[in-house]
């Protein structure tokens, strides 16, 4: 394997929270870089790995099996199909996974885990929160009209198998965040995720309209942009990726708890962590604005560097 130009296959469902973890790695590692979309056919679509065996039948999507990839990094169940494949089909290959396959390490020549997961091994690295493929720095232009000075984002997720998120908790949140508006007067931008529903987002114009910029999936995302030109951050509870998005700021970031359904472990062991580090501080009994700072996290970066090495030392013992 050439370490300093692989083929890489990116394998994901399609969805951009995958992706995003995907190509952080995956940019960090090279540069020929192909992104496959995996489809197979039912019932393996809806069974966790390791319960049938895997065919080459199973999956819809034609493979561009002409080409050998040198590594494949893969996220989701689904892609946890092609990967095991793939490393069996072709055994020099390079496979890695990010977050829990569900099924042993043993199918992987890596696992890029959370500390958050709590899955520890020989092959298994583990990451501080998410990665994903946002850098430190950028230069994107301010295509939107925001004022940037003093600007705190507002990103909104929605309910999941662990969170509820009511009117009550939206009513509550636009509270606060008027409050916050009241005694600083900055500039605020609300952006809403694909789990936001339509219910929840009719209460933030509504509340909101007046006193913030609202984006809610229509026009250029301001995402990316505000990752690296807000002062704050207020984000929702519900998603990991997000909170660990904002983290490569390098600014603060307060956390809204929703209430729990039921009690997860995973994101209660999350959302301790990164207050430890200090990434992160509750919003839901502010009283004003504290300003910190914390060391940037560039996992992706870390992880990449850390897979290097160890190809290299394998390719040295062989």
């Amino acid at each position: 394997m050439n370490i300093d130009n692989p083929k890489i296959w990116s394998l994901t469902d399609g969805s951009q929270g995958m992706i995003s973890q995907t190509k952080g790695l995956a940019y960090e590692l090279g540069v020929n870089i192909k992104e496959l979309k995996t489809e197979i056919i039912f019932p393996w679509n809806r069974l966790q790995p390791g319960i049938l065996p895997i065919y080459s039948w199973i999956f819809k999507n034609k493979l561009p099996l002409n080409e050998i990839p040198d590594v494949v990094i893969s996220c989701g169940r689904k892609s946890v199909y092609l990967s095991v494949y793939l490393k069996k089909k072709y055994p020099n290959v390079i496979n890695i996974h990010i977050q829990n396959p569900k099924i042993s390490s043993k199918y992987f020549s890596f696992v890029i885990a959370p500390n958050h997961d709590a899955l520890y091994g020989e092959n298994i690295i583990n990451s501080t929160g998410a990665i994903h493929h946002f850098k430190k720095t950028n230069n994107l232009k301010n295509h939107y009209e925001i004022n940037t000075k003093n600007l705190i984002t507002c990103i909104i997720g929605g309910e999941n198998n662990h969170y509820s998120f009511s009117k009550k908790n939206t009513f509550d949140l636009c509270e606060k965040i008027k409050k916050i508006k009241s005694y600083n007067n900055k500039e605020i931008l609300v952006i809403t995720s694909r789990r936001t529903n339509q219910e929840i987002k009719h209460i933030l114009k509504k509340e909101l309209n007046s006193i913030s910029t609202l984006w809610f999936g229509e026009g250029k995302n301001p995402y990316e942009f505000a990752l690296y030109n807000s002062s704050y951050f207020i984000i929702t509870s519900d998603s990991t990726s997000m909170i660990s998005e904002a983290s490569i700021s390098g600014k603060p970031i307060y956390v809204y708890q929703l209430p729990m359904k039921r009690k997860s472990k995973r994101f209660i062991r999350f959302h301790d962590e990164f207050k430890k580090i200090n990434i992160t501080r509750d919003l839901n009994n502010l009283d004003k604005l504290e300003n910190w700072t914390y060391t940037k996290l560039e996992e992706s970066k870390r992880i990449a560097g850390i897979i290097k090495k160890r190809i290299i030392e394998r390719n040295n013992e062989s």
